[in-house]
């Protein structure tokens, strides 16, 4: 198995060594940490990686490699749900008639108050069944399941993408910026939106000027100097990460390394599902170092233009309910956050991975292509060159 991860590291171009390996193998004889995978994946990140920029497609294999690094945890109460309670046993699988059968519990509040309720009264493991905390029923908690709307808890990854709330710890991993396969076309779409100024010094050879100067001055050479062209757009680009966003990295990370090259004023923030009162740069610090939208709201300013990139694939009540985050508890709605953004920087686009054809049926993506006055754009190369068009009126 070490061996496969080596060679699987080797093949996408990183450059780990035989030294390295050797390296790795020999700290795991001499038990330099304890047999653990969160400890063996410190371990070998440390032995094999000697460029951060290469951490994401490092995570990316060993997570092919050896899967289950994510742990159960509480994020916002004290309340433990005990882990025997989640351990997979069976897994429902409904058809399409059933599914249909199984009814919501009727609102965002009735959820939160009926969990509210059952981490007071449940005190065993429940399997099966369309009402307690367990797996693999129709309850609106749990794991493995179904519900039109839940709180997904103790599960890997997401099977039917209805969760309203997630109840696990969930690491997300920053976009590769360093990606060339692909990138080429992208490139192209983007440069439509550079905009050159003379700005700063007269350092730059003006020749035109310098011939008309020159005849006008009966022959004697007169120079004529302007300023250095510069790229005078500037871009703020919010990336959502995570979640469904998952099926859609390779994409996204194409577009954030072409726009990197393309762009000297390039600034970029990550979110989750949709923008609430923070946002953050650093994934693997999301938790611990992140920056209050209004302080976006009020450093740049309105000559930026601002492109959302995700998928909108969420529950409605992330956009509208106070509260509704599928993470945390936000006093204020998505769509208030949205409103404010959109009032500050009027150029600004949202361009959708998921294929045009496929967001009819989301809610989510309707809602918030109808905050947007509907920019929001596939992201393809026809629909990036239409986004650039709009950004550029």
């Amino acid at each position: 198995m070490l061996l496969r991860f080596f060679y699987r590291l080797r093949e996408i171009g990183l450059p780990v060594s035989l030294t390295e390996y050797l390296t790795l193998l020999e700290a795991l004889k001499q038990r330099v940490v304890s047999l653990s995978i969160d400890d063996f994946y410190y371990l070998s990140r440390a032995c094999l990686i000697k460029d951060e920029r290469h951490l994401d497609r490092f995570d990316r294999v060993f997570g092919e490699a050896f899967s289950g690094l994510e742990l159960l945890s509480d994020p916002q109460t004290d309340a433990a749900i005990p882990e025997e309670w989640l351990r997979r046993l069976a897994e429902k699988l409904l058809s399409p008639e059933e599914m249909a059968q199984v009814q919501a519990l009727g609102g965002f509040d009735k959820l939160m108050e009926r969990l509210t309720e059952l981490l007071k009264e449940q005190h065993e493991r429940h399997q099966g069944g369309s009402r307690f905390i367990g797996t693999a029923g129709t309850s609106p908690f749990g794991a493995f399941g179904f519900n039109p709307e839940g709180v997904r808890i103790g599960q890997h990854q997401s099977r039917h993408r209805r969760a309203v709330k997630v109840w696990d710890k969930r690491e997300f991993k920053n976009l590769d910026d360093n990606i060339e396969l692909g990138t080429r076309n992208i490139q192209i779409a983007l440069r439509r939106l550079r905009r050159f100024a003379r700005q700063g010094a007269a350092t730059e050879l003006d020749l035109p000027g310098t011939i008309v100067a020159t005849a006008e001055n009966a022959g004697f050479l007169d120079l004529q100097l302007v300023p250095e062209r510069h790229n005078a757009v500037k871009v703020l680009l919010l990336l959502d990460i995570g979640g469904s966003m998952d099926d859609h990295v390779q994409t996204c990370a194409e577009l954030f390394s072409a726009a990197r090259s393309e762009f000297k004023h390039l600034i970029h923030y990550y979110f989750h599902n949709c923008v609430y009162e923070s946002l953050w740069k650093d994934n693997v610090r999301r938790s611990s170092e992140r920056t209050p939208t209004h302080d976006v709201l009020h450093t740049y300013p309105d000559d930026y233009k601002l492109i959302f990139v995700g998928d909108a694939a969420m529950s409605p009540y992330e956009i509208v309910q106070r509260g509704g985050s599928v993470e945390h508890w936000n006093e204020e709605t998505g769509a208030v956050w949205m409103q404010r953004l959109l009032g500050r920087f009027p150029h600004t686009v949202w361009l959708n991975p998921l294929p045009e054809s496929a967001w009819q049926h989301y809610q989510s993506v309707e809602m918030m292509r109808s905050l947007l006055g509907g920019r929001m754009y596939p992201l393809t190369l026809q629909g990036l060159d239409t986004a650039i068009r709009e950004l550029t009126h």
